[in-house]
């Protein structure tokens, strides 16, 4: 099967990229696989590594002028290559691909994924559902909710949520767990309980309400804790809202990586407080580590967990209840191993790669 997969995002990409990444691993030698995507980008740099997949130097613009280059670009790999199907995986490339196919008499199947929960409503959502979306995968239920409640209910919708790699995504043991503690944070960390994510440090990740309750536990509890935030270096006032927290000795900003796994396999704890998720890789990244985590009552993130068996689930932009949580921690430690321990066997119910390729493959066929 010939396969195009095209994303927008011009630089880091988050999930979409960890996403069709995922995908490219797991179809890879079986099909045909191009990837079409701009060459500033993670994902560009991520499938050019990758043998057996052909990638693009690709922009996904909506200027007049991109209907003698970008587009016509776009149309020329359609045409030339014969795509069975193109799997889009957002708005504006999804904008892109309806209007190269325009007029072509062999047009491919289009697949669209929906990431996030952005408005569906626009004109151009309604003629997308229309004219250019065979169908729609959904990456939660609360996702396929919001699809069934837009121009794209008329389509066929199934929900498909993100497999990971649960072999390399696999908890470590203690020894090593120190190991990776004083080589990624340095000495004196080894009685500290450590909570990382590689969520990233946008406000709406909600990292700063963890920040803000540690700071309000009282100055013994507060010592124990030390928080880690994996993503583009926070910005000044970022960084001041840490610093007038108390806390700037106890939150570290290792910047991204693109292998997250070490350092999160490193930490006692995962945190997801987005205020707004459709169900997060980095989450269950973290639960495959076997590590409990820390989530937000939002979108697709309680998907991923039951509260007090795997993690726990707060309301967001809640910092005297994540303070509860820590304080129980403290008070029943043991605890973090039994709830990670959890998290590992749900992560390997649930999670693994083959099954998510599998369905997604399923529906290109």
């Amino acid at each position: 099967m010939k396969i195009l997969f095209t994303n927008f995002h011009p630089r880091n990409g988050g999930g979409h990229v960890t996403y069709i990444v995922n995908l490219l691993r797991g179809l890879v030698g079986a099909h045909q696989l191009t990837v079409a995507t701009p060459s500033s980008s993670r994902l560009y740099r991520l499938a050019k590594a990758m043998p057996g997949v052909e990638v693009v130097d690709m922009a996904f613009t909506t200027r007049p002028s991109s209907w003698l280059t970008d587009r016509a670009a776009l149309r020329q790999l359609l045409v030339t290559n014969a795509f069975d199907t193109v799997h889009v995986n957002g708005s504006a490339d999804h904008k892109q691909v309806m209007l190269a196919c325009l007029g072509l008499r062999h047009a491919p199947r289009i697949i669209f994924t929906k990431h996030n929960n952005h408005s569906l409503t626009s004109f151009g959502h309604q003629l997308r559902a229309r004219f250019a979306t065979d169908h729609v995968i959904a990456v939660s239920d609360y996702i396929k909710n919001l699809l069934l409640n837009s121009p794209y209910k008329r389509q066929a919708i199934t929900t498909i949520r993100h497999g990971i790699d649960i072999d390399y995504f696999s908890p470590v043991s203690a020894v090593e767990k120190l190991r990776l503690r004083e080589h990624y944070l340095g000495a004196g960390f080894d009685k500290k309980i450590i909570l990382g994510s590689a969520g990233g440090t946008d406000y709406e990740k909600g990292w700063l309400d963890l920040v803000t309750a540690v700071s309000l536990l009282s100055p013994e509890q507060r010592t124990k804790f030390h928080i880690v935030v994996i993503g583009d270096p926070p910005n000044t006032l970022k960084l001041a809202q840490v610093a007038d927290c108390g806390m700037a000795g106890q939150v570290s900003f290792p910047g991204l990586i693109d292998d997250v796994r070490p350092l999160l396999a490193a930490c006692d704890i995962g945190y997801v407080l987005s205020y707004q998720e459709a169900l997060s890789f980095a989450c269950r990244e973290l639960m495959a580590l076997g590590l409990p985590v820390l989530v937000t009552r939002v979108g697709g993130l309680p998907e991923n967990l039951t509260d007090q068996r795997e993690g726990w689930i707060v309301p967001p932009r809640s910092p005297e209840l994540i303070k509860n949580v820590l304080q129980k921690i403290l008070f029943e430690p043991e605890q973090l191993s039994q709830m990670g321990a959890q998290a590992r066997l749900r992560a390997e119910r649930e999670f693994g790669l083959t099954d998510f390729v599998k369905a997604t493959l399923a529906i290109y066929q």
